[in-house]
Parts: C-alpha cells; structure tokens; sequence
C-alpha cells in the first residue's frame, strides 16, 4: 500500500491537462472581467458616435433641402 501512494504522488501524467484548464480558465476570467470594465464606456462612445452621424445626416440634407 506505501508503495502505492508513493507511486501515486510520484506520477505526473495528467498533471500537463490541469495546468491548461487553469491557465484557460484564468485567460476566461481576465477576458470577461477587461469586457465588464469597458462595456459601459463603449456604449456610451457608441451611442455618441451615432448621435453625432445622426445630426450630421440632418444638417447635410437640411442645406441641400433648398437646392431642388
């Protein structure tokens, strides 16, 4: 039995695996916790960006509007 659990603590096969799943598994975390950070300030460049396209439009067609 002593052998066994000597051989046992010994063996390394599958211990490559486990460091992949907890090196993917951390990259995952830090990958969701950057998009939680900027998510927020992304909408909001993006709703400005689109505010500013969208009054650009209207004053391009209200200066063309009288060139019919």
């Amino acid at each position: 039995m002593l052998n066994f659990i000597k051989n046992f603590r010994a063996d390394e096969d599958g211990a490559v695996t486990v460091d992949w799943v907890v090196l993917t598994a951390a990259v995952v975390g830090l990958g969701i916790v950057v998009l939680n950070s900027i998510s927020e300030n992304a909408k909001g460049t993006a709703d400005n960006i689109a505010t500013a396209v969208g009054e650009a439009g209207t004053n391009i067609q209200s200066s063309t509007a009288g060139n019919d």
